[in-house]
């Protein structure tokens, strides 16, 4: 029996329809391509829709940051500094990150969406499947399979400085840089 190919789309349901779709056209860089009875649908690439939102006629119940369910949802980027131009135009838009965290096995800045949802905005650290795989299985990761807190500015601030994307993407980097940044895990619970 075949895997699929692909993971196609998400499907949001919403009482937020507008605000979730300007949103998520800011956050991806979309566009709309379909929009009407209560239906939207946005892409940002080849694909027809990639996240599309339901908005039934009655008005639905906030979520609950303790229920349960999906977590987030991961988009990559091919670049460290596409991820940083990213952040930076999202600033300018009023739109700031919940957290940004140093998982070793992606540089990850994270985003919270109107309805509460988290969008995790990201890079790989490693050029192929089997190098992360193998960070995955070692003592860095075991130790901490989240991460480190790191500040989203003072990576930009190395960049132009001169840092190469390969050191900026470690824990050493994040942690020397900003040691005193709370656990990713303390700044979600309180979020």
């Amino acid at each position: 029996m075949a895997s699929p190919a692909k993971l196609a789309h998400v499907v949001l349901q919403t009482s937020k329809l507008e605000e979730m779709r300007d949103w998520y056209c800011a956050v991806l860089k979309g566009h709309v391509v379909y929009e009407r009875h209560g239906l939207s649908f946005v892409t940002f690439d080849e694909e027809h829709h990639r996240v599309a939102f339901i908005s039934p006629p009655e008005t639905l119940e906030p979520k609950s940051p303790a229920a349960a369910g999906l977590h987030h949802v991961a988009y990559t980027f091919e670049a460290l500094d596409d991820l940083l131009d990213r952040y930076t135009d999202l600033k300018s838009q009023g739109i700031d990150p919940l957290v940004s965290v140093q998982h070793g096995i992606t540089t990850s800045i994270y985003y919270r969406d109107p309805d509460g949802n988290s969008v995790e905005l990201q890079i790989d650290n490693f050029p192929d499947v089997a190098g992360a795989a193998s960070y995955m299985t070692g003592p860095e990761f075991d130790e901490d399979p989240v991460g480190v807190c790191f500040e989203p500015d003072k990576m930009i601030d190395a960049r132009r400085a001169g840092a190469s994307v390969d050191e900026l993407m470690t824990r050493k980097w994040a942690l020397a840089t900003s040691p005193d940044m709370p656990s990713p895990l303390a700044i979600v619970a309180g979020a």
